[in-house]
């Protein structure tokens, strides 16, 4: 219980403060990682929550999967059409360079084998543009830029999956069982496509009709069904996640437009939870064992590795310069990076506990850098955040219309 209070009360302290941080650096991420960092062993000790517990795994999956659900309604068939040549340089050239760029210092500067900086690599090279959402959120902020974090980050979470399975088996001088991965690929893909597909179209018959206020509940059934599948048939639950979104905006746009204050609500709450357990993890003691190579190569991969890589796979594009500039800065590292990492740590390798450790430097500082330069990004591309915000008093007009 002293875990639920704390998100109760840091839930409430993050709300009240939103507003100000919708204006400055303030970021309700952060508070929320700080205070598991409080709450945790590294702190007054009030929580104990395992690495390898299933509980943790357990609630960074549904996260990233919920993220990426939601994600998944912002980018339709069109919108993929029209970003594919950006998006598919940003998946085929960025990311693989990350994985590499990483991998590199990683074995050089921390003392990594080959094989594990590779795995390190995989497991970094995923985005989550949710701690950026002063840019991917507002809709003044040029539909290119948005489009592709978006598109990128929905997509490279569950890319990355099948590279940190095989360096995983491959670090474990085991079979990494190549068509087994590629299967849940597709599998993933065809559940995320199929299932939406199906309910869309059974909504088409007249005898199907939703009460106005139960809309919203349509699409979460979907997710709810597709998550409980992928994970029964072991298909990729992530790619599964943001093309299941993306079928949805594109066969009943209505429904995701109902759906999307509830999913933003819904994914909110589960990202909150997450941070919260995941600084519960970092302790003082995990952050003053890792080497000064191993902190150089953290630092790396967020202020060099990233933006080069970005940088150089949106060479000869249309892309002005301060756009490019802000889609290869915002490559935060999110819960897809937190799930491999688990899988890492929970795989009974010599060096899972110093990956780990690496990893969860990596998050946080991450976290720390993205989410509190939103705002600021925002306002260099002059989109001012909102100031308009209701005080406490005031009525949302929203709250006044007929479902």
């Amino acid at each position: 219980m002293a875990l639920v209070l704390a998100f109760g009360v840091v839930l409430l302290v993050s709300v009240s403060l939103s507003g100000v941080a919708a204006r400055t650096v303030l970021s309700t991420a952060l508070l929320f990682l700080v205070a598991g960092a409080l709450i945790g062993p590294g702190g007054f000790g009030w929580v104990a929550v395992p690495a390898d517990g299933v509980f943790v795994t357990g609630l960074a999956d549904l996260a990233l999967f919920t993220v990426l659900f939601t994600d998944g309604q912002r980018a339709n068939l069109r919108a993929l059409r029209d970003g594919w040549r950006l998006s598919g340089r940003a998946l085929g050239l960025a990311m693989p360079l990350t994985m590499l760029g990483i991998a590199v210092p990683a074995h050089y500067l921390a003392g990594l084998d080959w094989t594990i900086a590779l795995l390190l690599g995989a497991i970094l090279s995923p985005t989550d543009p949710v701690f950026a959402a002063a840019i991917v959120g507002r809709k003044e902020v040029p539909a290119r830029v948005r489009g592709l974090l978006n598109v990128e980050s929905g997509l490279n979470d569950g890319l990355a999956l099948p590279f940190v399975l095989v360096f995983l088996a491959a670090a474990a001088h085991e079979d990494p069982h190549p068509g087994t991965i590629a299967l849940e690929l597709v599998a993933g893909l065809a559940l995320g496509i199929v299932i939406p597909a199906v309910v869309t179209t059974a909504w088409r018959l007249r005898v199907l009709t939703a009460e106005p206020r139960l809309h919203a509940l349509g699409p979460l059934a979907v997710a709810v069904i597709l998550y409980a599948t992928c994970h029964l048939t072991h298909a990729n639950p992530y790619l599964a996640a943001f093309a299941a979104g993306s079928t949805l905006a594109t066969l009943d746009p209505y429904a995701a437009e109902r759906f999307e204050r509830f999913g933003d609500l819904l994914s909110e709450i589960t990202k909150f939870a997450a941070l919260l357990v995941f600084g519960a993890l970092i302790t003082p003691e995990r952050l003053l064992d890792l080497s000064a190579g191993a902190w150089v190569v953290a630092v790396l991969a967020i202020l060099v590795v990233r933006p080069a890589a970005m940088a150089l796979s949106l060479v000869r594009t249309r892309l002005p310069t301060p756009e490019r500039a802000v889609v290869a800065w915002f490559g935060p590292k999110g819960f897809a990076s937190v799930v491999y990492g688990l899988l890492a740590l929970q795989s009974g390798l010599p060096e899972a506990q110093d990956l780990f450790d690496l990893v969860a430097v990596t998050i946080a500082l991450s976290i720390v850098l993205h989410s509190s330069t939103d705002v600021p990004v925002a306002k260099a591309l002059r989109v001012e955040p909102p100031d308009n915000l209701p005080s406490g008093g005031d009525e949302d007009p929203l709250d006044r219309r007929a479902p």
